[in-house]
Order: structure tokens, then C-alpha cells, then sequence
């Protein structure tokens, strides 16, 4: 096993140990509902390549670079990542770059995950927890952070707002569809006091966009007065303040009052589902952190290129950003979800879909506004009309779809239709260019530039 190969030749070796057990035998970090789905795409890496290398002092770095980046079904990918970068140097074009970056961005997020997971093991539950809870949605918080420093605020609520349609649609849509057409005949069956804590939560999310939203419908049309122009952005600061403090209150929930709600299902009988450390906690920082700085880099080609690209293929920059940011950013877990609802584990899928749902809405949504309020940028909540009644007819939809415990085929035809329908309608729309950072909406007007309201 390359796991007895790290612990004979790495210098934490003892850490190795110590971190697999805890202080009675037991498994020192408890799994998520994330790092499972995730750990669907992982293989074994073969530890016998690595010992035949002649020279011992080597074996150690080779297998932590072969468990780092050939220990997944989607290493085939990672040629992507040199490609983005050397096409962005070489000047092959803005599409080509848009176009790798992406790709290459499905094998990073994979390894996060995994490297999360890894240093959870040293770490305990709780702090493993939180570092999930940071880390879960690091590519779409990293591209959101990429554009709001550009300016490009459309583009900050487009991606997460379709990160968050994305997983209470499509992916939770397929999981359901997949999993009642091999479980045919019978309902699968899944724990509502999950569902029900994460839906609470994003109707919370959804009242609080809505609000800005609605405070200039109501000044437009004369029911209230504002004492200045600045009210709804001032609303909207004050309501990531509570939706911010909504996700602490949630984490603290998860994590320590009531953690058994959270407990994913047993993946094997014969608990062979249970994490081991591969590498040293010193060695999982490491790649934690260059592999979060390979995303920064190439966060930072696909917002640079997103709006050549949409003039490229004829897309909008709202289209790109709601539905094909999405399913690629986080395709690697979305695949993992569909994976365990075949093996008729919806708890596990349910927590993929609706966890990261969740944590976008309450923490990364809410987050952003205040990082553009501190670096002196507008950027509000009001996520404009056809958007936000997308995002609150989905969170409807969805909780009547969970309502009952149990899950079939038609329910997630029902919600993939959804999307698809939601998806139209963006793909049908163009946002106008006079109105970039507006709340105004237009029909069959190309993409213009998305310029920030600086303060």
C-alpha cells in the first residue's frame, strides 16, 4: 500500500499513524456528505511504481505526487491547467484560454476536496468541518473575488446565482431521475431533517435578495419614499450581515449540536468507505495551497476572456455565466452526487446538492458583497427581476419536491425541466450594455461591457 510506503520513508511518519485513529481506535474525522461524493471519483494509486525507483530517498516525494495527481479518474484532465497557462502566454487566443482554463479547473476542484479531506484527518471534525465549509465552493468564491476586482458585478451574481440553480436543479434533478430509473418500481427513500434545515436556509437567502429587489420596484412606483439613492445597497449590506450570521449559526448547528443529522450514510457494509491519511498534514497545506493559487490563476483567464468568448460563440455573458460556469466548476462533485443516488444513497446526494446550495447562498453570496463594500464597490443584492424570481421559484420547487422523504424518476424529470426552462430563458436574453450594472434586462442585445459602480 502506498499509504505504508509514505509511513516508512516520510518524515511525518508518526503523524501518519496518529491521524488515522483517534484516541480509541476510531476514525479521527467524520466524512461529509462533500468529501464522499468527491472520493466516488478517486482511485488507488499503484504503490508498486513507485518502489521501483532505485533511489529510496525519492520514493517518498514520488508518492505523494503520484497520490496528489494521478490518485483521480480525472488526472486525464490535468494537462489543461499547462495548456490554459501556455496559451494565455503564447497568445492562442481568448477562446482557447477560456475554453482550457475551464477544463482544468475540474481536476483542481476534485483535488481541494480531497487535500480538505486529507488535512481534516489531523485536524478533528470540527476544524475539518470548518475547512470544508470554507473550501466546498473555493472555485466559485475564487471567481467571484476574480470579478468583483475587475468590476465585472454582473458577472459575480450570474456565476453564483447559477451555482446555486445549478445544484438545486440539475444536479439534484439528475441524481433523482438516475437513481428512480435504476431503482424502478421503488421509491428511494432519504432523510427530511436535512432537507428541511438547508431549504429553511436558502428561503432565508431568497428573502433577503429579494428585498432590495423590491424596495426599487416599490420607490419606482411610488408606494415608498427613500431618504437617498443608496438605501437598497445600505439594505443590501445589512442583509449579508444576517445572512452571514444565519451560516455561522448553521455551521455551530452542523458541527456541534446537531451533528447526527449530518452523518452521511455508510458508503460499503463493510466500512471500507473509511478515509485513510495518504500524506503528511505538512505535505496536504502545501498542495492545498498551490493547488488554490492553479485555480486563482486560472479563475482569473476565464473572467479575463468571458465576454470575448460570449462574443466568440454568440452567447451571452449572462448564459455563460448562470449555466456553463457551473456545470463545469463543479462537475467533478456533481458526478460523485449522481454516482451515489445509483448506489440509492440519497442522504449523500441530498447533502452534495443542498449543502452546496447553501453554503453559496449564505456564505458566498453575502461574502462578496461585503469584501465589494470594503474594497469600495456597489455591489448589492438585488440580483434584478427575472434572476431572482428563477432563484425563488427553484427554491419552492425544490422543497416541494423533498417535502415527502422519498424520491423517484418523475421528480427529477420535474426539476431538471425546470432548468432547462430557466436556461432558455437566459440563453434567449442579453444584457444591454448601457445597463451592465443596472437593474434593467433586455431582449437580443449583445453582451457589452460589465463595468463596476466604484464608490
Amino acid at each position: 500500500m502506498e499509504s505504508g510506503l509514505l509511513r516508512k520513508y516520510a518524515s511525518d511518519a508518526g503523524g501518519l499513524r496518529a491521524a488515522r485513529h483517534g484516541p480509541h481506535g476510531h476514525s479521527a474525522s467524520a466524512r461529509t456528505a462533500h468529501s464522499m461524493s468527491a472520493s466516488a471519483l478517486r482511485k488507488k494509486s499503484d504503490a508498486s511504481l513507485v518502489r521501483k525507483v532505485p533511489f529510496a530517498p525519492l520514493r517518498p516525494l514520488l508518492a505523494n505526487l503520484q497520490e496528489v495527481f494521478l490518485g483521480t479518474k480525472l488526472a486525464v484532465l490535468f494537462p489543461a491547467v499547462p495548456l490554459a497557462i501556455a496559451a494565455r502566454y503564447a497568445h492562442f487566443g481568448q477562446v482557447w484560454v477560456f475554453a482550457l482554463s475551464l477544463l482544468g479547473l475540474i481536476p483542481l476542484a476534485e483535488r481541494v476536496s480531497f487535500l480538505t479531506e486529507q488535512i481534516a484527518i489531523y485536524t478533528g471534525p470540527t476544524v475539518g468541518g470548518l475547512l470544508n465549509a470554507t473550501c466546498g465552493n473555493a472555485t466559485e468564491l475564487i471567481i467571484a473575488l476574480f470579478a468583483l476586482m475587475q468590476g465585472k458585478i454582473e458577472v459575480v451574481k450570474c456565476s453564483l446565482l447559477g451555482s446555486v440553480l445549478s445544484n438545486l436543479l440539475l444536479v439534484l434533478g439528475t441524481s433523482l431521475f438516475c437513481g428512480g430509473i435504476v431503482n424502478l418500481g421503488v421509491d428511494q427513500p432519504y432523510d427530511r431533517k436535512q432537507a428541511d434545515v438547508s431549504t429553511g436556509l436558502l428561503i432565508l437567502g431568497v428573502l433577503c435578495q429579494s428585498l432590495p429587489l423590491m424596495l426599487r420596484y416599490a420607490v419606482g412606483a411610488g408606494e415608498h419614499s427613500i431618504a437617498a439613492d443608496t438605501t437598497g445597497l445600505d439594505l443590501s449590506r445589512a442583509c449579508s450581515i444576517v445572512m452571514l450570521l444565519a451560516y455561522v449559526a448553521y455551521l455551530f448547528f452542523q458541527l456541534k449540536t446537531h451533528t447526527q443529522l449530518f452523518e452521511p450514510q455508510e458508503v460499503d457494509e463493510d466500512g471500507e468507505d473509511q478515509e485513510e491519511a495518504v500524506i503528511g498534514f505538512g505535505s496536504g497545506l502545501f498542495w492545498l495551497a498551490f493547488k488554490t493559487v492553479l485555480i486563482a490563476i486560472l479563475s482569473e483567464f476565464v473572467v479575463g476572456t468571458i465576454e470575448p468568448t460570449s462574443q466568440s460563440w454568440g452567447l451571452s455573458v449572462s448564459f455563460i455565466s448562470i449555466i456553463l460556469l457551473p456545470i463545469v466548476g463543479n462537475a467533478a462533485e456533481h458526478a460523485g452526487a449522481i454516482i451515489f443516488a445509483l448506489k440509492n444513497k440519497l442522504d449523500i446526494t441530498l447533502g452534495v446538492a443542498l449543502g452546496s446550495a447553501t453554503q453559496i447562498s449564505m456564505f458566498v453570496v453575502p461574502l462578496s458583497v461585503i469584501v465589494a463594500w470594503i474594497a469600495g464597490i456597489q455591489m448589492d443584492l438585488d440580483f434584478k427581476l427575472v434572476e431572482t424570481g428563477s432563484l425563488f421559484v427553484s427554491v419552492i420547487v425544490t422543497s416541494f419536491t423533498l417535502q415527502d422523504g422519498t424520491s423517484h424518476y418523475l421528480k427529477g424529470i420535474l426539476l431538471l425541466l425546470c432548468y432547462i426552462v430557466i436556461g432558455a430563458c437566459f440563453f434567449v436574453t442579453r444584457q444591454p450594455s448601457s445597463h451592465a450594472n443596472g437593474n434593467g434586462a433586455g431582449m437580443a442585445v449583445p453582451s457589452g461591457t460589465w463595468n463596476a459602480q466604484v464608490a
